[in-house]
């Protein structure tokens, strides 16, 4: 109890008294640590998007937190500072790959103090720096949530424009109606590169390599990043980790690219964290999700089919949830489809 309590006091002050001297954009830049006054079965350590800040991952901490995990969102490198940023004048973002890689392994080796388990996350490029760390540390990490993940962008020449033409500097523009922002305006795409050849990296390890298994999210209607990309590593993973899962949410849900919260554009929040959740609490593979979902489309409800296959133990509470959004049918043909070419 004494180390823990140690640990926590040290990371907790390091990371305050690294942020007081930054200065912060804002308040909402801050580390988000939610910690119980002891270690806890399972720890979860989320990366905020590109140019973005911890607050993202406010409100799945919290959840997370009140179902009894410890939960760390550190402000990643270069982010969240304060300043006239512009183009004469670009944010801090890394330029180097080696920043973030070094940033993730501290933080999950700090997250291993905190209990048994560790589940690491992250959105967008902080999705991308979470697909390396479980492939660079797989054997540490007992699942990878990953949320529209940036391994490309949604068209092959803005891909081509991020690699070719820097230094340039972009600017995101004025948010949509009622969405919030509090990161950068923009950034100078050299910075964007590095977060790209990271993500190619990783869809190229993963076609060899051994993972931590991972549950990648995508949406139909973000128009950041690119689906094909989230599919192949998912096929990639799957191969070596039966515990991964995908999903692709339905365009008509309209949940954007920043679909971690109500305040960022993503009306189904609470339905986000769900799907997280029982991916977190359940042990199922996507073969037995596959299984239950044949049944499914038979007409039997979820719980007959758990029952049948004697999957109760591994499902969590929220399974019916993530259940009813999945394709199922697809899901099943995809399978058939399968059997026939092999």
């Amino acid at each position: 109890m004494l180390n823990y309590c140690g640990s926590i006091a040290d990371f907790v002050c390091n990371a305050k008294s690294r942020e007081d001297a930054l200065p912060l954009l804002n308040e909402h830049c801050r580390s988000r640590f939610f910690l119980h006054p002891r270690r806890t079965k399972k720890v979860l350590l989320f990366f905020h998007g590109f140019t973005a800040a911890p607050w993202q991952f406010v409100p799945m901490g919290e959840a997370f937190f009140k179902a009894g995990y410890n939960v760390l969102v550190p402000l990643m490198p270069g982010h969240g500072q304060g300043g006239n940023w512009s183009r004469q004048n670009p944010a801090p973002l890394p330029t180097t790959a080696a920043v973030y890689q070094n940033f993730a392994q501290e933080w999950l080796d700090r997250a291993q103090e905190l209990g048994e388990e560790v589940y690491i996350g992250g959105l967008s490029g902080g999705g991308t720096v979470a697909a390396w760390l479980a492939l660079e540390r797989c054997n540490d990490i007992a699942g990878c949530l990953l949320f529209a993940p940036y391994l490309s962008s949604s068209s092959r020449v803005l891909d081509l424009f991020v690699r070719k033409l820097t230094p340039e500097y972009y600017d995101w523009g004025a948010p949509r109606p009622g969405q919030i922002r509090h990161g950068y305006d923009g950034f100078e795409v050299e910075a964007l590169k590095t977060v790209l050849l990271m993500g190619s990296q990783v869809l190229n390890r993963a076609k060899r390599e051994e993972s931590a298994p991972m549950f990648i999210i995508s949406s139909e209607s973000d128009r950041a990043v690119g689906h094909r990309e989230h599919r192949t590593l998912f096929e990639s993973v799957s191969r070596f980790a039966p515990r991964s899962w995908y999903h692709i949410f339905d365009r008509v849900l309209d949940i954007p690219h920043t679909m971690m919260t109500q305040g960022e554009g993503n009306p189904h929040e609470s339905m986000l964290i769900a799907m997280a959740k029982a991916y977190i609490d359940s042990k199922l593979t996507w073969n037995e999700i596959g299984d239950i979902a044949e049944r499914m489309t038979r007409g039997e409800t979820f719980d007959a089919a758990v029952q049948t296959l004697n999957l109760d133990d591994h499902a969590a509470a929220e399974m019916p949830i993530f259940m009813t959004l999945l394709d199922k049918r697809s899901l099943v043909m995809q399978r058939y489809t399968g059997l026939r070419r092999a």
